[in-house]
């Protein structure tokens, strides 16, 4: 099972130890066990993708990919606006790595999706803990609806259909952002008409489904929020979390029209997913919902193995979604 140990590495004392995921050393460094490779923006074939600088202060960023055909297009074509947050536990991964990269360039060429994708660099906790990465999310999002973001936004953005997105710890962001846009108005009149959660990254103190009741609080997802939210108010019970902790507010108040949840058979956070998806669903919320589980595949298979038979699948369902 795994657990939270004390041991000697290379001289240096490790004092957080997350299997597969994590290791912090004692003088403040961190060794991110799952990183891939950053790589530049680029042209490769059918799509097109550039960085731009969102904020200054705080700095956030982001890698923007378009159908490369709609650059050079003589009359404005507008597309729908996916603005995505990645996963990585809130600790790991970019906007800008291999990973992502890779996948979106498929996306939009494999699942053939005139959409243009926001793909948000938000700052990493335990760097910046939590809840820094929900603040530059909707700031992202505000980015997106101003006057002030990036000319293919401006010219080929539809504001009329913004969506947001999200693989693991990027769903979760993507619920609370979705709840703040229900809360709070956006530039322009902008509203987020869906939102896709893959795989969401959601916790609480009790355990459900086929979660062990014995160990839970040495479970990887309950030892990652202690890491990068250290201080949560409630701990494993914090709203941000946790959808269905007594402050939470209500789902409601979701600020979009439709939502798919997206799960995987043995993903061991899969019954967080359909949790999140039947709370919404008998919540009162206007919206339309629905749940989507890629079967014999396990957690965020369609980042790290996008190929995939069931990955595309899973691609072509979620541009249907966005598309339709």
């Amino acid at each position: 099972m795994a657990s939270t140990f004390i041991a000697e590495v290379d001289d240096k004392e490790v004092t957080i130890h997350i299997p597969d995921l994590v290791k912090v050393f004692k003088d403040g460094s961190i060794e991110r066990l799952q990183n891939s490779p950053l790589v530049p923006p680029s042209t490769l074939g059918s799509v097109s993708s550039k960085d731009v600088v969102i904020s200054n202060n705080p700095f956030i960023s982001a890698r923007l990919y378009l159908p490369t055909k709609l650059i050079h297009h003589h009359e404005a074509h507008k597309v729908p606006i996916l603005v995505y947050f990645h996963g990585g536990a809130f600790f790991f991964e970019s906007a800008f790595n291999e990973r992502h990269h890779n996948y979106f360039n498929l996306f939009l060429s494999k699942a053939e999706a005139d959409i243009l994708v926001v793909s948000v660099d938000y700052r990493l906790a335990p760097e910046i803990p939590l809840p820094a990465a929900y603040h530059d999310c909707w700031q992202a999002l505000k980015w997106v609806a101003s006057n002030d973001s990036d000319p293919w936004i401006l010219n080929h953005g539809d504001f009329q259909r913004v969506f947001l997105g999200g693989d693991s710890a990027g769903a979760n962001l993507v619920h609370n952002v979705a709840l703040r846009a229900g809360a709070e108005a956006l530039p322009n009149g902008v509203k987020v008409l869906g939102a896709f959660l893959s795989q969401p990254y959601f916790l609480s103190t009790k355990p459900i489904g086929s979660e062990a009741v014995e160990g839970h609080e040495e479970s990887p997802p309950y030892m990652v929020w202690g890491l990068v939210y250290p201080n949560a108010p409630g701990g494993v019970d914090n709203p941000l979390i946790n959808p269905l902790a007594p402050e939470a507010p209500s789902l409601a108040t979701l600020g979009c029209s439709k939502i798919i949840v997206c799960v995987a058979e043995k993903d061991s956070i899969r019954d967080r997913g359909v949790w999140y998806y039947q709370a919404v669903k008998n919540s009162g919320w206007h919206g339309h919902v629905e749940l989507y589980e890629a079967e014999h595949e396990d957690h965020a298979f369609n980042i790290h193995t996008p190929e995939s038979e069931n990955a595309l699948k899973l691609m072509k369902r979620l541009a249907h979604f966005i598309l339709h």
